[in-house]
């Protein structure tokens, strides 16, 4: 009997329709752990399908964890641990067609810090959530002398985590 009620559990998930991205009107929240040189903290981001492959949005970091050695030396405050970023990605999906759980994404931001590209990848097990994965990198800062301090959003960063449908 027990056997019977594993099988029918593990079974159960091949019928799971979960959509990774829907396309217009289509909404994600994102809530992660963002990691890069010398700190690591929390990563918020949302997303707005304004097409069928294209969604725009907002994402937000804040570091809580700094290296010491670095906080010391250059005083890291609010500023410095902060960023906030307009966003816009091609969700490719349903072009590149692993499956309707999957989406690939990159994309393009404006920060506070700098321009910079992403590119993320969302998996879904349920209508509602799923995981994601997501790396962000700098193309251009706004200013090419920078201190170690202002150099902490202003590297490539990984941020790894929860993906909601809403």
């Amino acid at each position: 009997m027990k056997n019977l009620f594993l099988l029918l559990a593990l079974t159960s998930t091949l019928f799971i329709n979960a959509q990774a991205f829907e396309g217009k009107g289509d909404t994600k929240f994102q809530v992660g752990l963002n990691a890069q040189d010398n700190g690591s903290g929390l990563n918020l981001s949302y997303d707005y399908g304004i097409g069928e492959n294209i969604s725009i949005g907002l994402s937000t970091t804040y570091l809580l964890g700094v290296n010491e050695d670095l906080d010391n030396l250059y005083d890291v405050d609010f500023g410095d641990r902060f960023d906030l970023k307009a966003r816009f990605n091609a969700n490719l999906g349903n072009v590149i067609n692993v499956s309707d759980n999957f989406d690939l994404y990159p994309g393009l931001s404006f920060s506070f810090k700098n321009f910079g590209g992403h590119v993320g990848a969302r998996y879904f097990f349920t209508d509602g959530f799923g995981v994601y994965s997501e790396l962000n990198f700098p193309l251009a800062t706004y200013d090419e002398n920078l201190n170690p301090a202002e150099k902490l959003n202003n590297q490539v960063t990984l941020n790894i985590g929860a993906s909601f449908n809403l």
